[in-house]
């Protein structure tokens, strides 16, 4: 149904741009979309942030120990083996991405890395794992082309047929395409149900066994998230944003109103309610924990001014 009615919006801003002969275009493009999507959407994602697969051989102990991590949980879960990837990011986040389990990947950002304990890193591709799971990755990636090829046609309709006023709807249409079209990739956003990310949580924790660090890794990412830090990469991709364990675009206020994500306050009020006591020792050491100075690993930092392993 998603995707009926994210195609059904691309075909109608097609016949605003070019009449029945730009609807006809359009909806020929959006099948093809929707064909490409369905099979290299796991690609075309991992390419827009520029995700590089984790080799056995990964010069970096801290990266081959979260590989390691992600497989052993996988094998546990029953699951075929993902591939592993890194972001180059400093933002804190993660996802997961695939057409079915056989085909997923899974992607961490430095950041996670680096400012999560291997406990807390564990708990989160838990969360990832867990989407692969439910197969969660098909609905993300497929809504995440087709808004970004909703979006590419509303610029188009923008930059180059401003001045045509024969088209149907005239200027008004053009004006309400360069208007709504980015919306489309907010409104994609919410369709997918926060429902997932409560699944995934809880999918998670008993995945990674740990529920206690995957709250306490959820409130790292946001803190970070909402400190006024932007993630270029998100920014530059918004229909993607709805894949990450947090939001990544929360660096703007503006964003929260579109959020496609629930608060971390509820995800954590969740985790607490479903595995009660496992959760306690991360609640009340949250605070203490935020305030320290700690390395990636549960090691103090001597120079806060490093950026550690990534430079």
């Amino acid at each position: 149904m998603l995707l009926a009615a994210m195609t059904a919006l691309f075909v109608g801003v097609g016949y605003l741009i070019g009449g029945p002969a730009g609807m006809a275009i359009a909806l020929a493009v959006a099948l093809v979309g929707n064909l490409i999507s369905y099979w290299n959407a796991d690609k075309i994602v991992l390419s827009m942030y520029r995700a590089q697969e984790v080799t056995a051989d990964h010069p970096d102990a801290r990266v081959r120990t979260y590989a390691n991590d992600v497989r052993e949980m996988a094998q546990g879960a029953g699951m075929p083996m993902p591939k592993i990837t890194i972001i180059e990011s400093d933002q804190p986040n993660a996802f997961a991405t695939g057409r079915d389990p056989a085909h997923a990947a899974v992607a961490a950002t430095t950041g996670l890395l680096t400012m999560l304990d291997r406990r807390e890193i564990r708990a989160v591709m838990g969360h990832e794992l867990a989407h692969v799971k439910n197969r969660d990755t098909l609905t993300m990636t497929v809504t995440a082309t087709i808004a970004g090829a909703i979006s590419a046609l509303a610029n188009f309709a923008f930059f180059f047929g401003g001045n045509n006023r024969e088209r149907p709807g005239g200027i008004i249409g053009v004006i309400a395409i360069a208007i709504l079209a980015p919306m489309a990739a907010a409104l994609v956003q919410m369709a997918i149900s926060r429902g997932r990310e409560y699944e995934a949580d809880a999918g998670g924790a008993e995945i990674s066994g740990d529920p206690a660090a995957l709250a306490s890794a959820l409130q790292k990412i946001e803190a970070y998230a909402r400190g006024g830090r932007v993630n270029l990469a998100a920014e530059r991709n918004p229909a993607t944003a709805h894949m990450f364990i947090i939001n990544p675009l929360n660096g703007h206020g503006a964003d929260n109103l579109f959020s496609t994500h629930p608060s971390t306050q509820n995800r954590v009020a969740a985790l607490a309610q479903k595995f009660g006591e496992q959760t306690e020792p991360t609640l009340q050491r949250e605070a203490p924990r935020a305030a320290r100075a700690a390395g990636p690993w549960d090691k103090p930092q001597t120079d806060q001014r490093k950026s550690g392993p990534w430079g």
